[in-house]
């Protein structure tokens, strides 16, 4: 019965108030839990945390829903400003920091930062989202059995991690069109062939990113594009049924995307898949007869990138050319 009367009035042991407060902490508020309970001292000490730790009168919930709703404002400013281009994308890559560490190096994320910055000034948030859905998809086939791809050497460098040097070759085409629109070259004739062309070297790369991952992944029988010999995966230049077919439906699903975001129409969805297609059977005969051959050491395969989604945005915009002229 004793320990029971002293549990009732010293619920917790006598420690130190050295290890609870500072000296100068406890002098204006004597801990209640020390020495025998007091119940009149608990409420008024709780009172006065109360009054420390609640927030501050102007920050009230008024305050923050209009600070949230000039945040909101800000982010979607229309037409998009270099202030909010910078502001937007430091708070997607900050949200989406896992993701993209997932997918790119340190540098890579800076290099794609620039990018979505461009991206977002120009063609605001429908052009990001378009080259999300490129990053996404990429990163994914990437990563598709990396373990095998490893084993036969064929796997991209840091286990698919990309490097500043394949975000500027994979993106070269389109921070061209972005800054064509941005700076309003041709003026508003020639602002829908910008964003045509931007649509189309994303559907390019990722045609060529997907056909290729695939066609290492899977690929049963893989050919030289020049002499259609039987060669192993991973060879420049090389082509499979799987990896091309999958390549195909990659850069349909692109430029669908382009279309639902209202960055093309539904012809010029036909226009980015047929300029991605022979974009990339041109890529495969750069890489089969001149990637890093004698002469063209300095054609590596960021290079090739460069080349490759450069003549699938023109050709976008020469058949974009020739239809307006065939109506006219």
């Amino acid at each position: 019965m004793a320990a029971v009367a002293a549990l009732s009035f010293t619920p917790f042991p006598k420690i130190s108030q050295s290890l609870l407060l500072s000296r100068r902490t406890a002098a204006r508020f004597p801990s209640p839990f020390v020495g025998p309970l007091n119940p009149t001292v608990v409420p008024k000490y709780l009172s006065r945390v109360s009054g420390i730790v609640s927030l501050p009168k102007a920050f009230s919930s008024t305050d923050l829903s209009g600070f949230q709703e000039n945040a909101l404002d800000f982010l979607r400013a229309s037409p998009a400003t270099w202030n909010s281009s910078i502001a937007s994308n430091l708070l997607i890559f900050t949200i989406g920091s896992p993701l993209l560490f997932a997918g790119l190096s340190e540098l890579g994320i800076g290099s794609a930062f620039l990018l979505g910055v461009l991206t977002w000034r120009a063609f605001e948030a429908p052009g990001f989202l378009l080259v999300a859905t490129y990053f996404v998809v990429g990163t994914a086939v990437t990563k598709l059995k990396m373990a095998q791809k490893e084993s036969l050497g064929v796997a991209e460098k840091r286990m698919g991690r990309r490097g500043p040097g394949s975000v500027i070759g994979s993106s070269a085409a389109a921070c061209a069109c972005a800054l064509l629109s941005i700076y309003n070259i041709g003026g508003s004739a020639y602002s829908e062939i910008w964003r045509l062309a931007f649509v189309a070297s994303f559907c390019t790369k990722l045609s060529d990113t997907v056909s290729s991952e695939i066609g290492k992944a899977y690929g049963t029988t893989t050919y030289l594009v020049t002499t259609l010999k039987v060669v192993p995966r991973g060879t420049e230049g090389a082509v499979s049924v799987e990896g091309t077919f999958a390549g195909l439906l990659a850069s349909i699903l692109l430029a669908a995307v382009g279309y639902f975001m209202g960055e093309v129409d539904a012809s010029q969805i036909a226009i980015c898949v047929l300029a991605s297609q022979l974009a990339n059977l041109g890529e495969s005969f750069i890489g089969a007869l001149f990637q890093e051959k004698a002469g063209f050491q300095w054609l590596n395969n960021d290079a090739v990138n460069v080349l490759n989604i450069s003549i699938g945005s023109i050709l976008a915009v020469l058949m974009q050319l020739l239809i307006l002229k065939g109506w006219h």
